[in-house]
């Protein structure tokens, strides 16, 4: 659970940041004005290329620990169905 909320938390810190990145540059660029919309498809779109590179340390250890779950709880499920099939 750790891993989940970690990188779920550095991914919202990178959106911000790239939305204010965007939303500074449309402002100095426009004269003042920018376009919500746009700012915020340019934010998601540079946070989600961005995290893809700067944030994989933690959604490794976050799909490993997703991994490592489902591998416990599949090897559980096993388990109770040949103990089943025993009966």
């Amino acid at each position: 659970m750790k891993e989940f909320v970690v990188y779920t938390v550095l991914r919202i810190v990178l959106f911000l940041a790239s939305f204010g990145i965007v939303v500074g540059l449309m402002a100095l660029f426009s004269g003042g004005t920018y376009h919500l919309f746009w700012a915020v498809v340019l934010g998601f779109l540079i946070s989600g290329i961005g995290s893809f590179f700067i944030l994989d340390r933690q959604r490794r250890a976050f799909a490993e620990r997703v991994e490592t779950r489902a591998a416990k709880a599949s090897a559980a499920f096993e388990e109770r169905k040949a103990r089943e099939d025993a009966d």
